[in-house]
């Protein structure tokens, strides 16, 4: 998801949650483990296959955290078999997710499941209706809400057996960002006080822009692996939240919960925060601003300037990228001149900005694929792990793609920025959660030289050259036949295979309403079908 109703979940604006009832309704730097030549090479090119087996699978290549062999895959040649055993099942499972308000804070600041009743009541009903399962969103900022290392899950406990009682599956999300932005500051789930009890101190933990403007959603990239955090890295942060997660919730993993998506960014996907809506900054079509003014990312592109043998490349990000709401036309970095994203400074801040979000997948994926690995290491029964991406969708016919280069994805007209991505993904036996299947180009105003559509056929390439599964989500709400009939439609790929998986963006009083329930269920039917 991105920070917008336009761009990511259109559910994200929805405030309300009556539900259905009766009667109605690392590395410090990537770059500095090896020479800068080969790790270019590294990014343009990542070589590691792993296979995968009708959505269990293991790989017995090492990864940067060692052996990441996962789940019950067998051995690399069966890789075959699981193209050909998955076409022959066209059912696409669907998770419906979680109100936006489904917690709430309560008067003493302590965190409470909002509308109990109503939300039971709503579970039966989308049991009924054919739903596979129920998305739920784990904040880091409600379970270590008050001190480091003190976990408490009892609303998750409670939450999850009504789920299990109700006879639906979980995808479960950890969800390491924030999505007050989405209330108006007024509401919704923080990081946790601790955190930003530090972040109070020093700004620079969160991610900034050139104006200085400091974005605390989500920790910055930079501080992945340095020791701020009551002597923690933030990486090792996120270690202890999966672990004390699989701890707590071992007896469900792979019975009850099928999926598990790692939060790797805003919104909990792998991307720099470069077009936030909430406070004012960006509104759709704008290109965005790159995210690395903070005094960890500029000491890191420094240093790896200077290994580049041109220290003046590490004083600054590129000149002549406009704001946040520009167009590209005009903007000199995003056209074809000597100073544009062609040049070789272009090309050496584009990969090192990229380089850092892929070293910032690689390290979190490794720790949970290790996490889960040693708890079901013994079990027959396996849970998918599954990774984000945004739906970036605007400029994309351009030469530059530049929304996509400020957001994170060195993709160009000569460079496919979401191979690396689908590289890392593959070796650490992760699925490819995808976005805008509910969306066409023809829906979009043209000037806009947007391409859900060609998102979507390239990174159905990669994720085929990879041999990853693909799992995905609607961008907008719809509830009418012909957006529900697009997503379906969607969920089948160019080669014949269905999506592992579609997370519906999300449960809320609106999807009870007479006239969309009526569109909602024959949609869930046909998707639990041959299709």
């Amino acid at each position: 998801m991105t920070e917008t109703g336009v761009i990511g979940c259109g559910c994200r604006g929805v405030t309300g949650g009556n539900f259905f009832h009766p009667g109605g309704f690392s590395l410090k730097s990537c770059f500095l483990e090896q020479s800068t030549k080969r790790n270019r090479n590294f990014f343009r090119s990542v070589s590691m296959i792993p296979p995968f087996k009708r959505g269990r699978f293991i790989t017995k290549l090492r990864s940067v955290a060692g052996n990441s062999r996962i789940f019950s895959m067998d051995a690399r040649e069966k890789s075959r078999s699981f193209v050909l055993v998955s076409s022959r099942h066209k059912r696409v499972p669907v998770f419906v997710m979680m109100p936006i308000d489904t917690f709430g804070i309560d008067a003493s600041g302590c965190p409470k499941i909002k509308r109990l009743k109503a939300l039971t009541v709503s579970l039966k009903a989308l049991k009924l209706a054919g739903v596979h399962g129920i998305a739920v969103e784990v904040w880091w900022g409600i379970v270590e809400r008050f001190c480091p290392l003190e976990f408490k899950w009892s609303l998750y406990e409670e939450l999850f057996r009504l789920i299990s009682e109700a006879g639906l599956k979980l995808h479960v999300a950890l969800c390491f960002h924030s999505n007050m932005h989405l209330f108006g500051g007024k509401g919704g789930i923080s990081l946790p006080l601790w955190i930003r009890e530090i972040g109070d101190v020093n700004k620079d933990i969160y991610y900034r822009d050139k104006s200085g403007f400091s974005n605390n959603d989500y920790l910055t990239l930079g501080v992945d692996q340095l020791p701020l955090f009551g002597g923690r890295t933030a990486v090792q942060c996120y270690e202890d939240f999966m672990l004390s997660f699989s701890t707590k919730f071992e007896p469900y993993l792979g019975n009850v919960i099928e999926e598990i998506s790692i939060g790797l960014g805003p919104s909990g996907e792998l991307r720099y925060p470069a077009h936030p809506s909430g406070d004012g900054r960006w509104k759709f079509p704008g290109i965005g601003e790159f995210q690395c003014h903070d005094k960890y990312m500029m000491e890191d592109l420094m240093a790896v300037a200077s290994q580049e043998g041109k220290p003046q490349w590490g004083s600054r990000d590129p000149p002549n990228t406009g704001c946040y709401n520009s167009f590209p036309s005009g903007v000199p970095f995003f056209e074809e001149g000597n100073d544009s994203f062609l040049s070789d400074y272009g090309r050496f801040f584009l990969e090192w900005y990229s380089g850092k979000l892929i070293c910032h997948a690689d390290a979190i994926l490794a720790k949970a694929a290790d996490v889960l690995r040693r708890r079901q290491e013994e079990e027959k029964s396996s849970v998918m792990l599954v990774a984000k991406i945004g739906g970036i969708y605007w400029w994309y016919k351009t030469s530059s793609h530049p929304a996509e280069l400020t957001a994170g994805y060195y993709n160009t007209s000569l460079r496919d920025g979401y191979d690396p991505v689908a590289s890392v993904l593959s070796r650490h036996g992760a699925a490819l959660n995808i976005p805008c299947l509910d969306m066409a180009d023809s829906e979009i105003p043209e000037k806009y030289l947007c391409s859900p559509e060609g998102l979507r056929r390239q990174i159905h390439d990669v994720s085929k050259k990879w041999t990853i599964h693909v799992t995905g989500r609607n961008t907008s709400e719809r509830f009418d036949e012909m957006g529900l009939r697009q997503i379906r439609e969607n969920c089948v790929q160019p080669n014949g295979d269905t999506l592992r998986s579609f997370t519906f963006c999300r449960m809320n009083e609106k999807i009870f309403r007479v006239e969309n329930w009526n569109n909602f269920v024959p949609f869930i039917r046909q998707m639990s079908a041959d299709m």
